[in-house]
């Protein structure tokens, strides 16, 4: 694969985008709709944050990236292994927040030495999948998958379920997460942002589903999409946030995107963190504002820079020759 310097741009674009719009998101999590523009980086939130400090969304990406900046194959289970380690220590050490479902899973990963740590924590999410939960923990930290395996679309599919299934076993957030990540290594390649992308990578009649899902996406406002802590309406309302500024040219359509996700209202952090993933892999770090870029950081004492750093590092390892 010929590797490019708009390549390279727009893969550290992934995870600074992701932090973006994290940060930018922290101050109205949970709060309800306002009119769009008016978004600034303040911190507070519900976690007490610093102005630019990014939330678990971010910190969580970042225990994978750390893994997959090694060159690992995140489809393998040592890889899967580290992972799972990392999340542990984070939740232990880093976490500044962190979802019911994703503490329960980690925690009672910890009980129990019958199998590898990453097939403890499967089983154990999916027996939480069989109560219904289908939360989007795992969606808000799966951008940086699609940098993990840049050479091959099929293993960047088969990771970010893999990846998913370790905290959100349920059908629905694995499928989102492919879906995810599947389309931000298609934007970094390509430039381009398109969701179906990752559509034959689901089972039998799952494609379908969620093809009329981004169609009502498309086909919606943004606020339409409330309550978003749910997989499935945290796509859709990031989606529509970037599907509703397409008539704007350039970067400033990061800009426009990430303040629609977060007047949505609800889980804005995360919204604004999903969408900024895949909106940074399609326009890269050099196009991203330099304000709110100047501003992020977060655990584990990270900045603009090291993000930027890490995408390149874990995209160059599978995609330069």
């Amino acid at each position: 694969m010929e590797w490019s310097d708009a390549m390279e741009d727009r893969a550290a674009g992934v995870l600074l985008g992701q932090a973006i719009g994290d940060a930018l998101g922290v101050p109205y999590e949970g709060g309800m709709r306002f009119s769009e523009g008016h978004a600034e980086m303040l911190g507070g939130g519900l976690g007490g944050y610093e102005p630019g400090e990014w939330s678990d969304d971010t910190q969580m990406a970042l225990c994978i990236a750390q893994v997959a900046a090694t060159g690992a194959d995140l489809t393998t289970p040592d890889a899967l292994d580290a992972i799972t380690r990392s999340f542990i220590d984070w939740m232990k050490y880093g976490a500044s927040d962190i979802g019911n479902q994703t503490a329960t899973v980690l925690f009672r990963s910890t009980k129990d030495e019958d199998s590898r740590l990453w097939e403890r924590a499967t089983r154990i999410s999916e027996e939480v999948a069989g109560r219904g939960s289908a939360g989007n923990g795992g969606l808000m930290r799966t951008a940086v998958v699609g940098l993990s395996s840049i050479d091959s679309e099929e293993k960047t599919a088969k990771a970010a379920g893999l990846v998913c299934a370790l905290t959100h076993a349920e059908e629905r957030c694995v499928e989102s997460s492919v879906l995810w990540s599947v389309a931000v290594r298609h934007a970094v390649l390509t430039g381009e942002m398109d969701p179906r992308r990752g559509l034959p990578y689901l089972e039998g009649t799952r494609a379908a589903w969620w093809s009329r899902l981004i169609d009502e996406a498309e086909a919606e406002p943004p606020e339409t999409f409330v309550p978003n802590g749910y997989t499935v309406t945290a796509f859709q309302a990031a989606w529509s946030s970037i599907h509703a500024t397409r008539h704007i040219d350039g970067p400033d359509r990061f800009a426009a995107a990430l303040q629609w996700a977060i007047a949505i209202g609800s889980d804005t952090d995360t919204v604004a963190a999903i969408a900024g993933g895949l909106l940074g892999a399609a326009y890269g770090a050099s196009q991203l504002p330099t304000t709110w870029a100047e501003q992020v950081h977060g655990w584990p004492v990270m900045t603009a820079t090291d993000l930027t750093r890490l995408g390149v590092t874990i995209a160059g390892f599978s995609g330069r020759e």
